[in-house]
């Protein structure tokens, strides 16, 4: 991959022209620029969506996510061999809602991904949500559709843990995989929490340590009390790997082939970009309201409607309410 120059002097938009193109071309240092502006959010990351505006989508978007431990980023790694191996371009964002020092997920993933540094075909970032409510999944979503754009096959999206906010990242995939490993108790009480409404495969790696069956047994039995499928849904597969062995990553592929082809077939082809616009969308809104939240006019709107509450001159919910209608009108 060409290193390509990081920046161009001109107009803001002629500057954006310029990396996107060398993006396109195989630029490593314009991605990075393109994507730290996405980051940053306001202007920098409009000016990016604008310059995107036209341009085709056609990756395959995977969430992977799941406690630490199970071997997220060493599965990872084993299925970028196996999609490079199929001639596809991959790229990772390695996002870490938890942490607003790290600037994602550490470099314990690259090191893990290490091997495909040199690979022009991949590229690997970490991203981190600084702390912003919908900043990390906004981020999140204009990195994606950047890299969609600018001719990556596949990219992954790896979350640690199985809160809230990987809820609201992942919703940017096409297709999530939850990834456990045998004996992890908590983790299974975590996946009942609510990741299982959204997970597409579930994935038991480190399958080679004991106790394995009684995992697989235990999601097998949570996904048939959690959903009932009628004709046409999605069954939701378990399936096995031991990720350091490259074992059973081709039966992990064809499910996420057989989804994706699923949802072509239940839902039309445009169906996904709609829903993954839908969530950047969302986030963006969102993003925008706690902004308008932390401003001056917003705070002394908020200072007003606590004052409300606290005379019991109004509920919680009707100052929220008022609060609401000063910030976005209406």
């Amino acid at each position: 991959m060409d290193d390509g120059p990081a920046s161009a002097g001109g107009p803001p938009g002629d500057r954006v022209a310029t990396l996107i193109g060398a993006a396109t071309g195989g630029s490593i240092r314009a991605i990075a620029r393109l994507i730290s502006m996405v980051e940053s959010g306001g202007d920098p990351a409009a000016g990016v969506a604008a310059g995107l505006l036209g341009r085709a989508r056609g990756a395959a978007v995977l969430g992977i996510t799941g406690p630490p431990g199970v071997g997220k980023s060493t599965l990872i790694a084993a299925l970028i061999g196996r999609y490079r191996s199929r001639g596809a371009r991959v790229a990772v964002l390695a996002v870490d809602p938890s942490s607003p020092f790290s600037g994602g997920a550490l470099l314990g993933d690259r090191v893990r991904m290490g091997e495909y540094s040199a690979d022009p075909g991949v590229f690997i970032r970490s991203m981190s949500s600084r702390g912003e409510l919908g900043g990390l999944s906004a981020a999140t979503a204009g990195a994606a559709d950047l890299l969609s754009a600018i001719g990556f096959d596949v990219v992954i999206v790896e979350t640690v843990g199985v809160g809230q906010n990987e809820v609201a990242v992942l919703r940017v995939a096409d297709t999530v995989l939850l990834v456990l490993s045998p004996g992890l108790g908590d983790g299974i009480q975590a996946a009942k929490a609510g990741i299982l409404e959204i997970a597409d495969v579930l994935v038991v790696n480190k399958a080679d340590r004991d106790g394995v069956a009684t995992t697989v047994r235990d999601l097998k039995s949570m996904v048939a009390l959690g959903r009932t499928p009628g004709a046409g849904q999605w069954r939701i597969p378990v399936l096995t790997t031991v990720a350091v062995d490259r074992a059973g990553l081709d039966q992990v592929l064809d499910a996420v082939d057989a989804h994706r082809l699923h949802l072509e077939r239940q839902e039309g082809s445009g169906s996904r970009a709609v829903r993954r616009a839908e969530a950047a969308v969302e986030a963006l809104v969102l993003q925008r309201l706690q902004a308008a939240l932390r401003a001056p006019d917003g705070r002394a709107a908020l200072a007003r409607a606590a004052g409300q509450v606290a005379d019991g001159a109004a509920d919680t919910h009707t100052a929220a309410n008022r609060v609401l209608r000063e910030l976005v009108g209406g």
